[in-house]
């Protein structure tokens, strides 16, 4: 029967080992593992260095690591675990496997740089769990959710489920605009509120909400109307806005502001059974005045206070909104840029157009003039949805 000196021997024969210093110099080159355990990484680790426990590697790893020929340093603490680690990634494919001899304690002993790394609370790893098994998201992508700041503009029908739906995800920081109060007629779709807030000021009662799911989120509340005088200092600093008026005066406005911020804006709009969602990323792709270069006379763009609107639509659409605000945060997979999501509720269908940036456009175009941030209060009034 074999020892575990035994096993340590073998896996040892089967793989390269190196000394700390041997490796050094390939930190930040090539990909570093550190199989050690949460509390030992929290104590430091190597600059960059991946960090996945020796227990979850045989079924995590290739989430991790999806190339198996790129060069693989992997350490521990003292160079027992990652020769069995070593040993793994090569039964698993992986063709330049490093173990280094002596581990982290014998990198740090040698002088040899390394950091604090930033980690996740006990309580934030397992609020946070389901999207640290997403190697998409991960840790990294939790933190990167965790230090977002995202505006919404709007505490109503689509404001409601992306607010709700981005502080669940941990986005750190949420600044809400909203200058109505709470009405029994909202609670049909603006699921923020409810009946015990009628009365209340919007953003007030946006902020309990939101603040009562998720510990970790900071809510700034602006009671105000969105103007010229004022959009460029409350947009300023804001990595995203997600846009949930129901009115071409302010998305104008918006749109303006957002190019000259060079903010992105996932846009989303609805009307009775339908429900549209973009995203406008400045100057790398269509700007909303690309898809509609000027405002439509009033009486030809009812809101939904006029129009109506069925009471769920606002929750889908307001959820693809917060969808894409996490994918342009994390910048991952292939967000709404240069395509208009269109969704029919009573069709259950959903169709995708392409918008192209307009060379001509007046406001992100080639020949266009400076932006100059303007009011269009005389075209129709302002809502949210």
């Amino acid at each position: 029967m074999s020892t575990p000196r035994d096993l340590l021997n073998a896996a040892k024969s089967e793989i390269v080992e190196a000394e700390p210093a041997d490796v050094a110099d390939l930190v930040g080159t090539v990909a570093f593992l550190d199989v050690r355990e949460p509390d030992e990484y929290e104590q430091g680790a190597v600059p960059g260095a991946i960090h996945l426990p020796r227990g979850h590697l045989e079924f995590q790893v290739e989430g991790k690591l999806p190339n198996k020929t790129a060069p693989v340093v992997v350490y521990c603490a003292g160079g027992v675990r990652s020769a069995f680690a070593a040993k793994t990634l090569q039964d698993l494919g992986y063709s330049d496997v490093t173990s280094v001899i002596g581990g982290f304690n014998k990198w740090k002993d040698s002088g040899l740089p390394w950091t604090t790394p930033r980690t996740l609370t006990p309580a934030q790893r397992n609020r946070y769990q389901r999207h640290l098994l997403l190697p998409e998201v991960g840790e990294k992508g939790q933190q990167q959710l965790l230090d977002a700041k995202v505006l919404m503009l709007g505490a109503g029908g689509l404001g409601s489920p992306s607010a709700l739906y981005l502080a669940a995800a941990g986005v750190g920081h949420i600044g809400i605009i909203d200058m109505d109060v709470v009405d029994e007629s909202n609670l049909q779709r603006q699921i923020l509120h409810n009946l015990d807030r009628v009365g209340m000021r919007k953003v007030d009662s946006a902020k309990v909400a939101l603040t009562s799911i998720n510990p970790d989120l900071e809510v700034t509340t602006y009671d105000t109307r969105l103007g010229a005088d004022n959009i460029l200092d409350i947009i300023d600093g804001y990595d995203v806005i997600v846009d949930g008026t129901d009115n071409f005066p302010t998305r104008y406005l918006v749109n303006d502001a957002a190019l000259l911020k060079k903010i992105p804006v996932v846009h989303g709009s609805i009307f009775r059974f339908e429900g549209q969602v973009t995203v406008f990323d400045p100057y790398n792709g269509p700007c909303y005045r690309c898809l509609i270069p000027e405002p439509p006379p009033a009486e030809l763009a009812p809101s939904c206070a006029e129009a109506g609107v069925l009471g769920v639509l606002p929750g889908i659409v307001g959820s693809i909104q917060a969808l894409e605000a996490i994918k342009m945060i994390l910048k991952l997979g292939d967000p709404l840029i240069g395509r208009l999501l269109a969704f029919d509720a009573l069709e259950e269908s959903f169709r995708t157009f392409k918008v192209r940036r307009d060379p001509e456009c007046p406001a992100c175009g080639e020949n266009a003039l400076p932006i100059v941030i303007a009011e269009y209060d005389d075209l129709c009034m302002p809502h949210t949805a």
